[in-house]
């Protein structure tokens, strides 16, 4: 023997030692050997650190990571002198049916491990590990392929006609034909091979297609990155333990071999994938300096810094000071996204006459988070299901805009372009926050119909535009006293969004500064049209979004009372004698989360009462354009009832909000007296 090869197998036995290998090694032998049955081959699983097998030996560790079909050959040799040695399994006859997955924790942090198929030049021929990343945007069902075959000669003379001499087994990249097939000959007299199918082992196989994370940024609609770069998704090949260990639309680091798989005249690049993680990228530790100043400025007031980060906000795309409670809703959305279950969801529908400015202002704030989608109308909201492309036949569920956007914002456009199954299906999704894939066993060659529940976390925007159509002009009767005509959507659909809001067009003289924004903007699209943008970049807004949005917040019990006070006190004035209250169930949720929303974006961790007090505004005046004014009857604009031009009015703000949470207390002592709330009056 090779005194080289020889080394590297006792440094091999050295590893598996030194590292607890060899003691799970002989824990799966025993369960196979417990079973009494005879497999044409056994499958073991064993974890390599390359960093650890190359301070053994470094020829051993770069055999690993560069040969890593002959390394697997390495252990296979040592693993069968082990079982035969220690009479492991009685039932194992040959070193052929021993079969080895190495299984790196890590690569080496090296550019050359990275595969990614936006750079070129990509390399499928090496057959060595890579470590890859993407977003999984298309997943089939679990089907079954060959882990390894007995073939038998058919010259009855020839040795190789019993026993497990004979034994294929699946390699990485290979297709089920180069495992099992009819024309295999024997290497020792060239007679047929043909396989007993007794001994055929199968296992769990899930293709599943994958996308660079740089396609979020081709799919927010507008960005401020001009650089041009190449996308192209490619395959994936789970097997047995890894099977349904991805979730349709989540970001995951993935270390396998690369290899390419002919399908007809088609040439797939795939990677056969040995180890999956969740990728989570870490969110920003800090604000800038800017944002830490005017935090600063404006600490002697609950209300100031939230108030001027909406007036200043996207002055790219309009002049601060408008739209501010349309801004303040945006920004309260961006900072409530998350990807962790039953997360605090906040959603908007706008309804405006000025949709091109509504447009702008929504396209510019997604491109402020990693995972903000504009849906293209030509592609699917929700997961659909299709035919496989690689020729199995089995179903694939495709993703779409609300499974890409997952912890970020899914921008649906117009609401009122949609046809009536698909507000369905929305209204289904808002209040479920899951949407089901159905699948026909019969069209994708399945024994059964299957049913598949996709997971939604994601914030959903979306605008009415009330001139658009005349059957928007057609008014109902009966109006109450600031109720809108939302008779074109369906009630149960708006009261789905968390928040409606009305963004009526600045008033006149206001009016001029917007024409003015837009004509410059259009002659000179570059031009910073505000010292304030040149103070608070897009950049500075980004960081701030997702230092605020990762915050854990937690309700003082102040702020709960006041939150629960308003929401029995609005069932009960909020009710008809038909319907009972016009109150959804939802309120309470939308509340908490309009409050929580209100701490992370003072950069507090504890919600306060204050927090409370503009969530209820911003929740009543929502109710107010659905149902009409109640008994606490807010203001029209209730958040921002004037200009905020300098301190002077910043301080008048917070006098009138005072007096709103004092009305706010009379109000639950009057139609919710149960709740007990300590009021401070000055």
């Amino acid at each position: 023997m090779d005194p080289e090869m020889q080394k590297m197998k006792e440094v091999t036995l050295v590893y598996l030692d030194r590292s607890g290998g060899l003691q799970k090694f002989v824990h799966d032998c025993k369960n196979y050997n417990d079973s009494k049955q005879s497999y044409a081959v056994y499958r073991f699983i064993i974890s390599i650190n390359p960093s650890d097998i190359a301070e053994l030996d470094a020829t051993l560790g770069n055999y690993i990571l560069h040969n890593p079909l002959q390394a697997a050959q390495i252990f296979q040799s040592v693993c069968f002198v082990a079982i035969k040695t220690l009479s492991l399994i009685e039932q194992l006859q040959t070193e052929a049916q021993i079969s080895i997955l190495l299984k790196p924790t890590h690569l080496p942090p090296l550019p050359s491990y990275v595969l990614s198929l936006s750079a070129y030049p990509f390399n499928y021929t090496s057959q060595r590990f890579y470590m890859s990343e993407g977003i999984v945007i298309a997943m089939g069902t679990v089907t079954k392929y060959t882990q390894g075959a007995r073939f038998l000669c058919t010259e009855e003379t020839c040795p190789f006609s019993e026993g497990f001499r004979c034994i294929r087994v699946h390699c990485p990249g290979a297709t089920e034909s180069a495992t099992v097939r009819t024309d295999f000959v024997c290497s020792l007299c060239s007679s047929p091979l043909q396989e007993d199918m007794k001994f055929r082992v199968l296992g769990d196989k899930q293709i599943v297609e994958m996308i660079d994370a740089k396609i979020l940024n081709a799919l927010k609609g507008y960005s401020n990155d001009k650089s041009h770069f190449r996308i192209q998704a490619f395959t994936v090949f789970l097997r047995d333990e890894l099977a349904n260990k991805m979730t349709i639309g989540n970001h995951y680091r993935i270390i396998g071999i690369p290899a390419c798989v002919q399908n007809g005249l088609q040439a797939t690049a795939c990677i056969e994938v040995s180890s999956v993680q969740l990728y989570k990228p870490n969110g920003p530790s800090f604000v800038s300096d800017n944002f830490k100043y005017l935090l600063s400025l404006t600490s002697s007031s609950c209300w100031r810094f939230t108030a001027v980060l909406a007036n200043i906000f996207a002055s790219q795309v309009v002049p601060p000071g408008t739209y501010n409670t349309l801004k303040l809703a945006i920004l309260l959305s961006l900072v409530q996204t998350c990807e962790k279950e039953n997360a605090d969801y906040l959603d908007l529908l706008i309804v405006t006459s000025d949709t091109l400015i509504t447009d702008r202002l929504l396209n510019y704030s997604l491109c402020l988070l990693p995972r903000g989608i504009r849906h293209p109308p030509s592609s699917e909201i929700f997961p659909s299901v299709s035919k496989d492309k690689y020729g199995t036949g089995s179903a694939s569920i495709q993703a779409c805009s609300a499974v890409l956007a997952k912890g970020g914002i899914c921008y649906i456009g117009d609401l009122s372009s949609y046809k009536k199954d698909k507000l369905e299906l929305l209204q289904s999704v808002l209040e479920s926050r899951t949407t089901t894939v159905f699948i026909p066993g019969k069209k994708y060659g399945e024994e059964a119909d299957q049913q598949v529940t996709v997971s939604v976390q994601t914030n959903f925007w979306s605008f009415v535009d009330v001139d658009s159509s005349s059957k928007k002009h057609i008014q109902k009767e009966n109006f109450l006293i600031g109720q809108m005509d939302m008779s074109l959507i369906p009630v149960n659909l708006v009261d789905g969004f968390g928040l409606l809001i009305y963004n009526e067009f600045p008033s006149c003289h206001l009016s001029s500064p917007v024409v003015h924004h837009i004509l410059r903007r259009a002659i000179n699209p570059e031009a910073m049209l505000y010292k304030i943008s040149q103070q608070f970049r897009t950049q500075d807004y980004e960081e701030f979004i997702l230092f605020a949005r990762n915050l854990h917040v937690e309700l003082s019990s102040e702020a709960e009372s006041l939150i629960q006070g308003y929401y029995l006190a609005s069932r009960r004035v909020r009710r008809d004698s038909i319907h009972g209250s016009t109150l959804s169930a939802s309120a309470l949720k939308i509340l908490i989360s309009l409050s929580k929303a209100h701490a992370k974006l003072s950069l507090r961790q504890t919600v306060l009462e204050e927090d409370a007090v503009i969530a209820v505004l911003l929740l009543e005046s929502s109710l107010t354009l659905k149902h009409g004014t109640s008994a606490l009857c807010v203001a029209p604009n209730p958040v921002f009832p004037f200009d905020l031009s300098d301190e002077n009015s910043l301080q008048q703000r917070d006098i009138y909000l005072m007096q709103c949470h004092h009305q706010l207390l009379k109000f639950i002592a009057a139609y919710s007296p149960g709740i007990h709330i300590n009021s401070n009056e000055e």
